[in-house]
């Protein structure tokens, strides 16, 4: 999957080096993303595809041996818990394969929670 000389600098890079399957699904999360923050900016963070807003840590993607992860945060996953109660979760992350990705509404919603989340209180 990841190169061990060189870790990828790009979204692109990254999903050059992933299964054609998991590349797919990720391709459709990262078009979901990008359309529900449209002034975040991707990066790489910690290795893997990433969106930063403000300058701070939006959401994150990945494919794994078995599965694809999207990371957006455990705030959002918490406030929507029963629309995802048919994925496997973690505190920050919800699991998924590219047979059964997320819904488009449901990224939706949770990058807007995250969006929300991160907004400046004042």
């Amino acid at each position: 999957m990841r190169s061990k000389t060189k870790l990828p600098s790009t979204t692109d890079e990254y999903l050059a080096l992933v299964s054609e399957d998991k590349r797919a699904a990720l391709e459709a999360l990262r078009a979901t993303i990008r359309s529900a923050a449209p002034k975040a900016e991707e990066c790489i963070s910690y290795g893997i595809p990433a969106f930063r807003l403000g300058g701070r840590l939006l959401v994150a993607f990945a494919a794994a041996k078995n599965h694809c992860s999207f990371f957006p945060g455990a705030h959002p996953i918490t406030v929507h818990a029963a629309d995802l109660q048919n994925w496997k979760k973690a505190k920050g992350t919800v699991r998924f394969t590219p047979e059964r990705p997320l819904p488009k509404a449901l990224v939706r919603k949770l990058v807007k929670t995250r969006i929300a989340e991160r907004a400046p209180r004042g």
